[in-house]
């Protein structure tokens, strides 16, 4: 799952590059070329992509995003208010009417999930990509001292539930010509670091279940599964985890967008089972 195709390069992609790089399936995008690729005007026309924690943060830009290239974005979240301000704003951007899936996934049940594919089925009739991006940061506090309620909150907002909806939402995702799952993952999740606790113990299970369900799916079906790491970007989780940091020194959410369109895109068909950094340290 490392970054072992090309070296990173200063310069930038253009559309015509990206199809050429996608068209030959024996050399799927590279890293640097899914940082820095350059979407085409409705390269997202037709697709229909379910985004998780849409109602802020980077969930909100890339369901923004999305809309902007032309799909019809699914915002799920467990606040209804912030959902219609995005509801909102795709409409005033011109964008696909959207959907509100208000869900809390700390409480939601697999039946409950299992009832969003088959209204998604009624309602809209396609699936074709989905972005985990809700998540919880917990405590950042020796794993001796962890509360376990909150540890046990965490893991099920960052991986149990991620991995039932994904389970739920399969045999629609199966019928999508070219579907795309998509992980959020962080440093810590490929690198675990003391203190993180549940958080990086969540995205280093959630990277390992992108791998085994490419492994699992790669020769049978034409879904790729892969994780985006975000690097430190500007939004409310971060604040809480480095209280300190200048928040004007970090990327902001829509600086960092070319990958979560790029994977989304059928210019990335072939891009299975990696590990994204979208802000690697050199």
């Amino acid at each position: 799952m490392s970054d072992n195709v090309n070296q990173p390069s200063n310069k930038t992609a253009t559309p015509e590059a990206n199809q050429k790089a996608s068209q030959n399936s024996t050399q799927p995008l590279s890293h640097d070329e899914i940082r820095h690729f350059v979407p085409q005007v409705n390269c997202l026309e037709g697709k229909t992509i379910l985004v998780t924690g849409a109602g802020d943060g980077i969930g909100r830009i890339a369901a923004l995003t999305y809309a902007r290239y032309g799909a019809t974005v699914l915002l799920l979240g467990r606040t209804s208010s912030k959902l219609e301000a995005v509801y909102d704003e795709i409409e005033s951007l011109g964008g696909k009417q959207p959907a509100m899936l208000p869900m809390d996934l700390e409480k939601a049940t697999y039946a409950e999930m299992q009832q969003l594919e088959g209204l998604i089925v009624k309602e809209i009739g396609q699936l074709d990509g989905v972005l985990h991006n809700a998540g919880l940061l917990g405590e950042l506090t020796p794993l001796e001292m962890y509360d376990v309620d909150i540890f046990a909150k965490v893991m099920q907002v960052n991986f149990t539930a991620t991995f039932m909806l994904t389970q739920a939402l399969l045999p629609l995702l199966k019928d999508a010509a070219n579907g795309s799952i998509v992980f959020t993952s962080s440093t810590v999740g490929t690198h675990p670091r003391a203190f993180w606790g549940a958080y990086a113990l969540s995205k280093q299970a959630v990277e390992g279940m992108s791998d085994i369900f490419t492994q699992e799916t790669q020769n049978t079906t034409n879904l790729r599964f892969n994780c985006i790491n975000p690097g430190g970007t500007r939004t409310n989780m971060r604040a809480h985890a480095f209280p300190g940091e200048n928040p004007m020194s970090l990327k902001t959410p829509e600086d960092i967008m070319a990958g979560y369109v790029c994977l989304m895109s059928d210019d990335s068909i072939g891009v299975r089972g990696q590990v994204v950094a979208l802000q690697p340290k050199d």
